[in-house]
């Protein structure tokens, strides 16, 4: 069986309203409400039993559903603050089920009528909210009811542009949980978020286009969104992706915005990987240009950029390069509790931080205990460990064992996504 490994994150998350005691009500609750058998009550030094811990959870998050609907835009947006710290930190699958198609109606009202900022919380919940009910049935359900408005949102010009970047990334992801198997659903998102960043393509004169304040960060949240997407798409459509999108993305490399130039780079790199995938002798018309570009990032020395800018994106541009002129990959081990996880690609690395984006500090937890994570990632049922084994090292036997378990999982992973919905279309 495969053992795997992460530094635990932090499980608190912030307050809402500086006025408004639930958020940090439900966190503590969260906090304390621990695998432990029980916990130490701070006020009176006495032990506290876990189901009543886990009960008083329950009870202030009934409450942050409730208020939801209420009538203050004050009210609304600390309780969704509050159940966005505790989507992230806590495994609710149990408790949301029954109460799913409420909070789905809740979210739906707050993106329809609600403000920017209150859209934006209302999507990243809807990210959240498919996170924790999974892939099934009821996570289906609740992505059919959200993704028209979602589109809508983010598809809209006039819209907020923190709401759209918030809608994109709710979209990409409740999609990869929520439709995966459905290609239908999953070629109407991908035509809804590159409706969005192919705004940053080149004109017909071959220049960039000028965009407002704010635009590039859409772009990037769009793009990336899409590029989660792609590591879905079978393989009779990577091809046409790949053939139209490089040359463009391409271009975009001479973007003035460094976080847009990364997520060009990074999206550059994992369309190489899936056209390799397909063909090993994979290469674009223009290689010679595009490796010079990366080359120029790689080294840019630019005064005019600020210091940790440049330093991030020559670290990137150097992964890029690297994989385009050699495929080598820099692999990542993320560690969680005595487990760890191998980012061995571009794919992986999109399909880690897409998660790690919407989980933040959570994403540790979540990958510790969450069934779908495991299961994308390979990582089987939840482990359960006594106190005696937390507290000891992984022996060099057993992590031998897991290098070679968490090989066949990272190839498992990969046949898995690329072979699943190969004849669909």
């Amino acid at each position: 069986c495969v053992r795997a490994c992460c530094c635990q994150g932090s499980n608190r998350g912030e307050s809402g309203a500086s006025d408004d005691d639930l958020a940090s009500d439900v966190l503590s609750h969260c906090s304390s409400a621990s695998e432990s058998a029980s916990v130490l009550d701070e006020g009176t030094g006495e032990l506290v039993d876990e189901q009543t811990a886990q009960e008083e959870t329950e009870d202030k998050l009934k409450q942050c559903i409730d208020n939801l609907m209420d009538k203050s835009v004050k009210t609304r947006l600390a309780a969704l603050e509050s159940l966005r710290s505790a989507f992230s930190s806590r495994v609710l699958y149990d408790f949301l089920l029954e109460r799913r198609l409420t909070i789905t109606d809740c979210l739906e009202r707050s993106l329809k009528k609600g403000g920017g900022e209150e859209q934006a919380a209302a999507a990243t919940l809807c990210a959240l909210l498919c996170v924790q009910l999974g892939g099934g049935t009821e996570g289906e359900e609740g992505f059919n009811t959200l993704r028209p408005i979602l589109s809508y949102i983010l598809t809209d010009s006039c819209a907020n542009m923190l709401a759209r970047q918030s809608c994109a990334r709710a979209l990409g992801m409740c999609c990869y949980v929520s439709a995966s198997d459905d290609a239908e659903d999953l070629l109407k998102c991908m035509g809804h978020l590159e409706s969005v960043f192919v705004g940053a393509y080149p004109l017909a004169d071959g220049n960039l286009p000028s965009v407002k304040a704010g635009t590039p960060a859409l772009h990037s949240a769009a793009l990336q969104a899409w590029a989660l997407l792609c590591t879905l798409c079978p393989a009779s459509r990577i091809n046409s992706i790949v053939s139209y999108h490089l040359p463009r993305l391409q271009a975009c490399l001479e973007s003035s915005e460094v976080n847009f130039r990364i997520a060009v780079g990074e999206t550059i790199a994992l369309l190489y990987e899936l056209g390799r995938d397909i063909d090993q002798e994979f290469e674009c018309e223009d290689c010679d240009a595009l490796c010079e570009s990366l080359k120029s990032l790689a080294t840019d020395g630019n005064k005019h950029r600020a210091k940790n800018d440049r330093r991030k994106q020559r670290s990137i541009f150097r992964e890029v390069l690297h994989y385009i002129e050699n495929e080598d990959f820099s692999e990542e081990k993320i560690r969680f509790g005595v487990e760890v996880i191998y980012i061995d690609g571009w794919m992986r690395r999109r399909i880690y931080y897409a998660f790690k984006e919407v989980l933040e500090s959570g994403v540790s937890h979540h990958l510790q205990f969450n069934p779908l994570l495991r299961d994308i990632f390979g990582l089987g049922a939840p482990l359960i460990l006594d106190s005696s084994v937390k507290a000891n090292k992984i022996s060099r036997t057993e992590r031998h064992l897991y290098n070679s378990a968490a090989f066949k999982a990272r190839t498992k992973l990969r046949n898995k996504v690329r072979d699943k919905r190969a004849d669909v279309m």
